[in-house]
């Protein structure tokens, strides 16, 4: 069901569906916490790869979820700030920094309204697999990312390509535009780290292109770096999967044939 975002409280829709995710989350064999808090880093090789030495490094990293991500790279010996529209993932975030005894901070924000919240500027901004379909307005993202990078800092994003969104939850049939077409707003039933999870909720998302994402960095004046396309993706969170390599999986009618996930590195300039 499309409709126009001006009639959706998609914030209000959203958070409440990422609250109930994160109950279920926090506690999952996807997420295995336990050997998280014991010393796992939650960093795949595709982020780990371009990210490098981050030692020393400010970073800002946006829709942390329940902070995995942003206590590794505090252990990673850099000095990290995780955001969150989601109050309940930040209220975990905050007890899994306690707990692992990392000085990883955490802020429940939304992403659009940050500038107003924090006032920094970070070495290197940080968003992964899952984060950018939840925002209606791609150029006020890239807005946001500019706003928060020193000159000569980096942003990195590590992204599901957005192919895979095109298709419906089985992979069957392309059902989704693979452009912004407007909000989608659906009812999920579980959730992908735990299908069986008892969740019905509502959400609303949008797809969005690689030429939008990439031209709204480059408005801002962003050079790019890098980019690079993945015919994996490094999380079994599809339907009908395989694991073809240790840690690496596709879905078993596709193969390698689409593209599963994008990361793209950019820069700001120094003037």
């Amino acid at each position: 069901m499309n409709i126009k975002t001006e009639t959706l409280n998609y914030l209000d829709i959203n958070k409440k569906l990422w609250n109930e995710k994160t109950k279920h989350h926090i506690d999952s064999t996807f997420y295995d916490n336990k050997s998280f808090i014991e010393g796992r880093n939650s960093l795949n090789k595709i982020e780990l790869d371009i990210l490098g030495d981050v030692t020393g490094k400010s970073i800002l990293h946006l829709q942390c979820h329940f902070g995995q991500d942003t206590i590794s790279l505090s252990r990673m010996g850099a000095k990290s700030v995780g955001v969150d529209l989601s109050d309940g993932a930040i209220a975990k975030a905050k007890e899994l920094a306690i707990e692992t005894n990392t000085d990883a901070e955490f802020i429940c924000c939304d992403i659009y309204n940050l500038p107003n919240v924090l006032d920094k500027k970070f070495d290197i901004v940080f968003t992964s697999y899952g984060t950018i379909g939840w925002l209606p307005d791609i150029n006020k993202w890239a807005e946001v990312v500019d706003h928060f990078l020193k000159p000569g800092g980096q942003f990195l994003i590590a992204e599901f390509h957005p192919v895979v969104w095109m298709y419906d939850d089985h992979f069957t049939h392309v059902k989704y535009k693979y452009s912004n077409n407007g909000p989608i707003h659906e009812v999920e039933e579980g959730t992908y780290a735990d299908v069986n999870a008892d969740i019905k909720a509502e959400f609303v998302c949008w797809n969005h292109g690689l030429a939008e994402v990439m031209s709204s960095l480059l408005d801002q004046g962003l050079v790019i770096k890098q980019f690079k396309e993945y015919d994996y993706s490094p999380y079994s969170c599809f339907n009908n999967y395989e694991e073809f390599e240790s840690g690496k999986y596709r879905v078993k009618a596709f193969g390698d044939k689409i593209p599963y996930v994008y990361a793209l590195l950019v820069e700001k300039p120094i003037i």
